[in-house]
Formats: C-alpha cells, sequence, structure tokens
C-alpha cells in the first residue's frame, strides 16, 4: 500500500464516496468523508441491491415518454410527477424529451454495458476478501411479464443484449416456473439474465465503513457543505457546518444533492431526487424466492436478501422532502399477488423505507474531472443503477486522481456535458 499521496476530501457517504475511499486509501490517499446526514441515512442502504448489466439503457428511452405520460399524473403508478411549479423540474423534463431518442440509447448503450460489467467483476473481487460477507450472488435477475405488448418489448431488448454480447435466455411460463420452484408464478414468461447479480446492501455498507475506519478514513457526519474556497481554478478549502477542510482533491459523490453542491462551485449538473420506497417481507418457509426479479408492468423490483424478500420500486419526480406518500407504497404491494398469487404481503405500515435516486435528465451518471476546476472529480448520478456501479465508480476515481488510464471509457459521462 502507497503512502503519502495527498488529502482527498470525498462528500458524499453513499456507495460511490465509500467505494472512491476504498481505491483512494489503498494507493496512499490520506481520506476525509463529509456526510450531510449520518452513514446509516441514503440510498445505498435501502435499494434493491440488485447489480445489472442488463440495465445497458438510459432512462432517457423512447418508449418511458409515451408510458410515464400515462403514468405520470396517477399517484399509484410506477412512474409519478408530484405537482409543483418548479422550475427545475421543468427544465429537467424537457432536457429528458430532448435525450429520448433512439439514437441517444444505442450512442451509449456499450458505455453502460461495460461500466456495469467492470463494477460487477469488482463486487467478485470484494466478496473473495476475508472481511466481506454482503450475500453477494452473480445468480441472475428474472424480467417478469403479463402482457402481450410488455413480452414483445422485452424479447426485442433481450436480442439487442445479446447482441451486446450480454448473457440473457427468454423463457416461457414454464421456465420461469422451473427456476422457481416453490413459488407459483402467474406470468407469460420473462427475459433471464444471467449477466446480473444481488447484494444485501445494509452489510455491505456496515462492511465497507468498517474497513475504511480500520485504515484510517476520517468520516465527518451531519455535515453539510456551505460553500467552497477556490483560487487559481483549484477548490483549497471545503467550508462547511462544522468548520473547514483542506485538501489536494475534491471528490464530489453527493448523489441526489448534487445540484446543490455543484451550483456552489458554479457547476451545472441537472439532476432531480427520483423518490422510491422499498420494505421488507419474512415468507413462510415453503414460499421462499430464488432469483432477483423485475415485475415490468409494474416497475417494481423483488430481492431475496437475508432471509426475507425487499419489495421496492416507485419513481416519483419532485422535490425532496420527508414525507411517505401511501399511495406509492400500496402501489407495489397490489402489483405483488398479480405475479406472486400465493403471496399474501400486508401494506408494511410503519416499515417503510423511502430514499432518493439521482436522476441526471439524459440518463447517464456524472464520471470524472470537470475541467473549471483542476482538482474537483464528481462521481453520482447513478439514478436506478447506483448501487451497481459504485466499485466502477469508485476505481475510476482512485484511477483519475493517480492519472491513469480507466478501465472502460469514461468520457460520455463527462461531468461538464451541460455546461
Amino acid at each position: 500500500m502507497e503512502t503519502n499521496k495527498g488529502t482527498v476530501v470525498v462528500i458524499g457517504a453513499g456507495i460511490a464516496g465509500l467505494s472512491s475511499a476504498f481505491y483512494l486509501v489503498q494507493e496512499g490517499w490520506k481520506v476525509i468523508i463529509l456526510e450531510k446526514n449520518t452513514l446509516a441515512d441514503n440510498c445505498s442502504y435501502g435499494n434493491a441491491g440488485m447489480i445489472v448489466p442488463s440495465h445497458f439503457t438510459p432512462m432517457a428511452a423512447p418508449g418511458i415518454v409515451a408510458q410515464g405520460i400515462k403514468w405520470m399524473f396517477d399517484s399509484k403508478s410506477p412512474f409519478y410527477v408530484r405537482p409543483n411549479l418548479s422550475w427545475n423540474l421543468v427544465n429537467w423534463g424537457i432536457k429528458f424529451l430532448k435525450h429520448a431518442t433512439k439514437q441517444h440509447v444505442d450512442r451509449h448503450a456499450e458505455a453502460i454495458r461495460d461500466l456495469n460489467l467492470y463494477s460487477s467483476t469488482l463486487y467478485d473481487i470484494w466478496s473473495a476478501q476475508p472481511t466481506f460477507d454482503f450475500e453477494l450472488e452473480q445468480s441472475g435477475i428474472m424480467m417478469l411479464y403479463k402482457s402481450k405488448e410488455v413480452q414483445h418489448e422485452e424479447i426485442e431488448l433481450a436480442k439487442r443484449a445479446q447482441d451486446l454480447n450480454l448473457d440473457v435466455d427468454v423463457l416461457d411460463a414454464a421456465g420461469v416456473q422451473a427456476l422457481e420452484p416453490e413459488l407459483k408464478l402467474d406470468v407469460l414468461g420473462a427475459a433471464f439474465y444471467k449477466c446480473d447479480g444481488k447484494l444485501y446492501p445494509p452489510k455491505l455498507m456496515s462492511q465497507l465503513i468498517a474497513y475504511l475506519t480500520q485504515h484510517g478514513v476520517e468520516f465527518h457526519e451531519q455535515t453539510a457543505v456551505t460553500h467552497f474556497t477556490t483560487s487559481s481554478h483549484k477548490v483549497k478549502e471545503v467550508v462547511t457546518s462544522k468548520g473547514s477542510f483542506s485538501a489536494d482533491e475534491i471528490v464530489v459523490t453527493a448523489g441526489a444533492y448534487l445540484p446543490q453542491l455543484t451550483s456552489k462551485l458554479s457547476l451545472k449538473t441537472p439532476l432531480m431526487p427520483g423518490k422510491g420506497y422499498s420494505f421488507m417481507y419474512s415468507p413462510q418457509e415453503d414460499k421462499t424466492l430464488k432469483h432477483a426479479a423485475l415485475l415490468l408492468e409494474a416497475r417494481v423490483a423483488v430481492t431475496p436478501m437475508n432471509g426475507q424478500i425487499r419489495f421496492s420500486g416507485t419513481m416519483e419526480l419532485g422535490s425532496a422532502d420527508d414525507k411517505i406518500n401511501s399511495n406509492r407504497v400500496k402501489g407495489i404491494v397490489e402489483a405483488i399477488p398479480k405475479y406472486f398469487p400465493e403471496l399474501e404481503v400486508p401494506y408494511p405500515e410503519n416499515k417503510i423505507w423511502f430514499g432518493y435516486r439521482p436522476c441526471p435528465p439524459d440518463g447517464l451518471p456524472y464520471l470524472g474531472r470537470t475541467s473549471k476546476l483542476s482538482n474537483v472529480t464528481i462521481a453520482a448520478g447513478g439514478g436506478m443503477m447506483g448501487l451497481s456501479l459504485g466499485p466502477a465508480f469508485g476505481k475510476a476515481v482512485a484511477d483519475i486522481l493517480s492519472e491513469r488510464k480507466t478501465a472502460t471509457d469514461i468520457s460520455t459521462f463527462n461531468p461538464d456535458r451541460f455546461d
């Protein structure tokens, strides 16, 4: 392990921030992590826990526009726009529409695929270390569908995935049922992405924090960045609610709060927080689920983890708040028996988790150095792929700070692309 490379301030303690710190300390950087909330309070804990090379299509895709318009005013639908007069939301929507083209999808599919596959490989390496045991299973994800329309769309997408050399099979209802012998399913079939995997996020996060603490990383919780001191196109100090921090390099991994931070640096990284919900369910011993799944028409993720099943989903666009919209959760609960008729999942009452996916308007993450400030690197905006991309984000950050070529081409994720 190298030493004395300098000091890095990482802003944000989600999976991108912790992954960046993981690789930076191994290369001899002194790392300070600033987190505006607590270490147990971000989107990396309650998400679906999925590793998704299958998600090579940016959220800004042609089909989502027509479907989104049908859904956007239904408070139980998978996609909902909370009514408000926010200019940020309008501006985001205009940019989203501009990028929702087939050309945009085709242009960026390989870069997204490569970053996800690389990240999956890094998870394998982590899991092999004795200090980590976060229930990693590279056992595939079933994309379950009930309607002919979605079946057609998913088969076409599976063909595109096969063209991209991803390991995917199209299964009929019997093929799906054979994968899940203990639980009855009511579906037409599925695309089974054998290239995908899953893990248990709380274990991953707690083990990463323990590792980083043992390796000298400083954590500062409930420490909000108020402004930056800059000179000669460099950040000299990060000024916070709990004092100032000097550093040689700044890494911004602030998730859904990214625009508030980058605006203090006169950078434009448009992004909307996409609110999602999740809850845990304990199935009967003879009704267990072996594989993770996405219920496509309902846009609900189903992940077996820690002896339970996590149900998660919905995309609620609007400014961040601390309210639970019960209709959003009811939409998830009501979708479950349509696919799993033997599961009687009650409304979870006081056991509901929510968090904010950081969603750029073009559906692409922000990853790389900004040209405006020579010592600022951004790794954020993973949207629904945040956990999946975490290790690749972190390794790219370490490569950038050490002036090495990154393992995959990240030029398409340039954080200056909206300036």
